[in-house]
């Protein structure tokens, strides 16, 4: 039986993403604020050649359509998300496929699938719609640092497991897309996101300026390194997002206060790591090699 679709993160092109207000799951990104200082010129150029006209010039107008076509692109609803048995750790071997095993459909896959479709930019011989995989990656790679994207099967990434938040019915996963990033707005940026966002910049520029470039460094040296994201989000569903949580439990104060820096710097890590895949696409660094691919099935 296929998993259920996970409620499917969004994240736009930017050094940071932050939630709109509403309580849907696309919190993490759909109403995006983009900084570009981490992007190439090169690289700006390209995604602004390559957004539909009515996304206005900006990638998190777009954000969204990855959800949308997910009911039109049925193979696409595995691409947001990857299963582990019960460990806390990915392997793309055993982990990375959909419901009937075809191999690459997963988050992981997705991410390094679209990424070698980009790199076919500016080819008259191209035969990929390069706007689709441009608003593709820059979902999933929202979606492989959102950590109960990379969660246990038998809770569907904490979709199953029923909870309160504070008096709220949701459920874990739904906690981890929306209700933490809406209480932190309520709570500390008196309902402003734009506060919220000024906060995640002095953060970039400050306070985790020194994490940057080991943000953007991986051990598989793969172009999109979506392999080791996997591995850090499955090991933070571990340590955080499952720990100390059963059914129909009450989280609250406890459980946000040491969860939400980690939230923060997903967004933070997210965005720097977006803009670093899409420099090395449209500067013209195609030495980094993608094995492992996703087989479309339309």
């Amino acid at each position: 039986m296929a998993p259920h679709p996970r409620e499917l993160l969004t994240l736009p092109l930017a050094v940071l993403l932050v939630a709109s207000l509403s309580p849907r799951a696309d919190a993490w990104g759909k109403e995006g604020h983009i900084m570009q200082k981490y992007l190439s010129e090169k690289a700006a150029a390209a995604v602004q050649d390559l957004l539909p006209a009515s996304a206005g010039g900006e990638l998190s107008a777009v954000c969204p359509w990855a959800d949308e076509v997910r009911w039109h692109y049925h193979w696409s609803s595995p691409l947001h998300y990857a299963n582990t048995p019960e460990v806390c750790g990915f392997k793309f071997s055993r982990d990375c496929h959909n419901s009937r095993g075809q191999q690459g459909m997963c988050v992981v896959g997705a991410i390094n699938n679209y990424t070698d479709q980009l790199y076919s930019y500016g080819d008259s011989k191209s035969s990929y719609n390069l706007t689709e995989s441009l608003m593709f990656l820059a979902h999933f790679v929202g979606d492989v640092h959102q950590p109960l994207h990379v969660g246990y099967e038998k809770d569907e990434g904490g979709n199953t497991i029923a909870l309160r938040w504070y008096r709220r019915k949701t459920n874990l996963h739904h906690v981890w897309d929306v209700s933490i990033i809406d209480t932190a707005i309520k709570d500390f940026y008196n309902k402003s996101m734009d506060t919220m966002v000024e906060t995640l910049k002095l953060n970039l520029t400050i306070g985790w300026s020194d994490d940057i470039s080991h943000w953007e460094n991986c051990e598989n040296k793969k172009a999109t390194c979506a392999n080791d994201y996997a591995i850090e989000s499955i090991h933070l569903s571990c340590n955080y997002a499952y720990k100390d949580v059963e059914q129909n439990i009450t989280l609250g104060d406890d459980y946000f206060f040491s969860r939400y820096p980690v939230v923060q710097k997903r967004l933070a890590q997210a965005g720097i790591r977006l803009s670093l895949i899409l420099n090395r696409i449209f500067d013209g660094d195609k030495t980094d090699v993608i094995t492992s691919t996703v087989t479309v099935i339309a």
